[in-house]
């Protein structure tokens, strides 16, 4: 069964008892509530920190194995100093291990971590490789990071590995979409063409987020920083507060027989007049178009795109489209996850 935060999050609180979901056994400390309280469960991966409910600020989880005397029956309650804005938890319990690709190895020894499969690809592309993506359950909740490499191996997604990403759909004063065509130098979907930017939020201060708003704030920081990176286009001309987030999609879609993608890929919008300034290393083309040129793009033999691009065409993106300058609120700011899997 996928790690679900919230299941656990109940189950901490007691109202469901000791939880197991398979894996290794932890040791978790209840922050939050008006009372602390100890279980012995097991989780598929080793959260700290995470944003669990309404209810709960946090959950401090150790390995059983190499958690420090006292044993469960004889942890100690914590106090907590409560106000409207923080919660500040003091115990003598053992630090938690935090959450890191290493932790990931540790409690999933099967996963891949062959550096072979990047064996012959470009140096830049390779060192982007080693960036953190941000770890998810099936829920959007974050309980990790991991290498792009480590998430983006089919082998790993084959076993449920999850992260979560973004993809930016930029359209100028003429309301024509901007699409870029990747490099042939990129790992995963060489060549293809695909909607303005599409990458990934980083396990960094100001990209993370427990909670959709600010998990939405994160993406639209990640979405300035690689508009940047990959297209010149400086974030004073994309401000944050000019990105409208639609939806979330969870999806799954291989590249090749090692390279994949499993994400919830978080939909942004914006509407503005950029200058581009491309790097060759990440794009080759670009090309704004209008919605019925797109069509036409689409009915093109020769011409490949990416699979979440095609599955956001497929399903909401030309109704939204048509709604860009009036009517898109409607759109905006949905709650649910859309699973196209």
């Amino acid at each position: 069964m996928p790690f679900d935060a919230r299941a656990a999050a109940r189950d901490l609180k007691g109202l469901g008892g000791p939880a197991d979901f398979g894996g290794a056994p932890l040791r978790c400390q209840l922050g939050g509530g008006p009372r602390g309280e100890s279980w012995l469960f097991k989780l598929p991966l080793d959260p700290i920190v995470v944003g669990t409910s309404h209810h709960i600020a946090q959950v401090d989880c150790c390995l059983l194995d190499s958690c420090n005397p006292p044993p469960i029956a004889a942890l100690p309650t914590p106090s907590f100093a409560m106000s409207t804005t923080t919660t500040t938890t003091t115990t003598a319990a053992a630090p938690a291990q935090p959450m890191t690709a290493e932790t990931i190895l540790r409690l999933f020894p099967d996963i891949d971590t062959n550096d072979d499969a990047l064996s012959g690809h470009d140096e830049e592309q390779i060192r982007l490789m080693d960036e953190m993506c941000i770890v998810t359950d099936d829920n959007d909740l974050p309980v990790g990071k991991a290498s792009k490499k480590i998430c983006h191996l089919m082998t790993n997604i084959d076993k449920g590995l999850l992260h979560r990403a973004f993809s930016v759909f930029l359209f100028n004063d003429k309301n024509e979409l901007l699409l870029q065509q990747r490099a042939s130098e990129k790992i995963t979907f060489p060549d293809m063409w695909t909607n303005t930017c599409c990458s990934h939020p980083l396990s960094v201060s100001g990209e993370t987020g427990s909670t959709l708003p600010d998990a939405v704030e994160g993406a639209k920081r990640a979405a300035q920083r690689k508009l940047d990176h990959e297209l010149g286009i400086k974030k004073e001309q994309v401000p944050l507060d000019d990105f409208r987030f639609l939806t979330r999609i969870h999806y799954k879609a291989p590249s090749d027989g090692k390279w994949g993608e499993h994400e919830v890929d978080y939909i942004l919008f914006i509407k503005a007049n950029v200058d581009l300034n491309i790097n060759p290393n990440e794009v080759q083309a670009t090309q704004y178009v209008s919605a019925d040129k797109l069509k036409q793009l689409f009915d093109d033999p020769s011409l490949k795109f990416t699979p979440w691009f095609k599955l956001i065409c497929n399903s909401m993106l030309f109704e939204w489209w048509e709604h860009l300058d009036s009517g898109l609120d409607k759109y905006m700011n949905e709650q649910e996850i859309r699973r196209m899997l």
